[in-house]
């Protein structure tokens, strides 16, 4: 059967179901809706997309090779995932996530905890390269001493995220720092240059929302409460400062360019070896060959990162603050990030990803037009494509040429790549990127999306900036910027 081009108006039918399902799904099952809601209503969306490109003279083969081919490209994204669920096991069973909430409830003030929070992850990213790391390690004890300090879990988790994004947006080390320069055409350190207009005014401001809010809250009473924290975590571990080594060390490997898979994977089996050194009567006291401590060891080191660990404590808060979920516990994210993939493969198998970009692009007028639809089309693969990188890589392709005719040096556009398909991804809770961190952190999508200012803050600064024409650099001043340089 010969293949016909697929009408605009079917092409958006698989968009307007998934976005009635997902509704539906919340409606139903609220914060549970991506415990296996929303996967059924992406492999149904995915049908539907399957069922209109047949029709229209793609083979079913065509569009289970694009499926398969587009979730290949997610298995990175899925092992460090599972990765991360082991690295936070051995970590809270060989004390150092207790450790950094112990030390951290003493360091950081109430009032500042947020904005200290944003900056610590921003830091941390900045040097690694890697919000996900950052997240999954600082991230998860800054979640945990922002709990006990009774901040609201999603305002704590947009700052974490707010700060991880920043350092990997900014950082050299980055993936997307990278990608983004390489598909407009630009260098890297021109596009770093270059986003410090729009990204130290939308960092500013959200460490400026946080501050304020740390200093508009009520503390009073809390002390007592921090103690017995503090108390039950010392019942139980063996806390010192050596602990740090650990986190430290895996910090140390990203630096220095070792593929975050391997990275994260030493961390966590560092962790276990630190477990044994260092806690092993916690260890013997909660396996269940405890007559013999090889076997013991060995048993807790392999559950805490397979299944994970739980702490018994009298304090419920402790209780809660000591435990994690291993490999196991992402598992439903994997599932969610496969069902958002299949949706996606049969999108770009038939051609429909494709044609809704030259629809977008054929409106375009005016400068401000092409900025707008860079940043719209980077939102809308996002929530379609499902994964980051191909928020960068298909509006990087589909604009670039657009840009030179607009006589708009390719920064601009690299900038605005950045700006808007980097930092959504982790608002979207299909997205790798979304159900990645909400999973880590244990906090819903939709509970701290309100509070990521950052992320949301970035493509409207960007907006801002090409609506009043500031730092908007010509093809004419890159080129003049260059013969001078030589």
């Amino acid at each position: 059967m010969e293949k016909t081009k697929i009408p605009f108006h079917l092409a958006l039918l698989p968009f307007l179901v998934l976005i009635v399902l997902l509704a539906l799904n919340v409606f139903l099952f609220a914060d549970n809706s991506s415990y296996g809601y929303n996967q059924i209503a992406l492999l149904l969306s995915g049908l539907i997309v399957a069922g209109i490109g047949v029709k229209y003279g793609f083979s079913w083969k065509e569009i289970q090779n694009g499926i398969v081919e587009n979730i290949s490209t997610s298995m990175k994204a899925i092992l460090i995932l599972l990765f991360i669920g082991a690295l936070a096991g051995t970590w809270l069973i060989s004390g150092i996530v207790p450790a950094m909430i112990y030390y951290g409830l003493d360091l950081l003030s109430p009032e500042f905890f947020l904005f200290a929070s944003c900056i610590i992850c921003a830091l941390i990213s900045l040097s690694t390269g890697s919000s996900w790391s950052t997240i999954g390690t600082v991230g998860i004890a800054l979640l945990a001493i922002g709990k006990v300090l009774g901040f609201p879990e999603g305002w704590i988790a947009g700052a974490v995220i707010s700060g991880a994004y920043f350092g990997d947006k900014m950082s050299p080390l980055s993936d997307t720092t990278n990608l983004a320069p390489a598909m407009a055409g630009t260098d890297l350190f021109t596009h770093i240059r270059y986003m410090l207009y729009t990204t130290l005014p939308s960092i500013g401001i959200s460490l400026i929302i946080f501050l304020v809010y740390g200093f508009t809250q009520d503390y009073s009473g809390q002390v007592e409460g921090l103690e017995a924290v503090q108390t039950a975590i010392t019942q139980n571990f063996k806390i010192h400062i050596g602990l740090f080594i650990i986190p430290l060390f895996t910090i140390a490997l990203i630096i220095k360019k070792v593929d975050a898979l391997l990275a994260l994977f030493l961390g966590s089996l560092a962790g276990g070896v630190s477990a044994v050194f260092f806690q092993p009567e916690l260890m013997t006291r909660l396996a269940s060959h405890s007559t013999n401590a090889f076997l013991a060891q060995y048993e807790m080191i392999v559950e805490s990162m397979a299944n994970g660990v739980k702490i018994p404590s009298e304090n419920k808060i402790v209780a809660e603050l000591l435990s994690s979920s291993g490999m196991a516990g992402m598992l439903n994210t994997v599932w969610l990030i496969l069902s958002a993939m299949f949706f996606s493969g049969t999108l770009e198998a038939t051609g429909i990803l494709k044609q809704i970009s030259e629809k977008i692009l054929s409106v375009v007028k005016s400068r401000f037009g092409l900025v707008f639809s860079t940043v719209s089309s980077c939102v809308f693969f996002n929530i379609t494509a499902s994964d980051q990188y191909l928020a960068i890589i298909v509006p990087g392709k589909m604009f670039s040429k657009a840009y030179q005719d607009k006589g708009l040096a390719p920064e601009n556009l690299s900038r605005s790549l950045e700006d808007s398909g980097t930092v959504t991804s982790v608002l979207v809770p299909w997205n790798t990127c979304g159900a990645a961190q909400a999973n880590i952190l244990g906090v819903a999508t939709i509970l701290y999306l309100p509070y990521c200012f950052f992320n949301w803050i970035s493509p409207l600064m960007t907006l801002t900036f090409a609506l009043f024409k500031i730092k908007i650099r010509e093809l004419k001043e890159t080129k003049n910027a260059k013969d001078n340089s030589l």
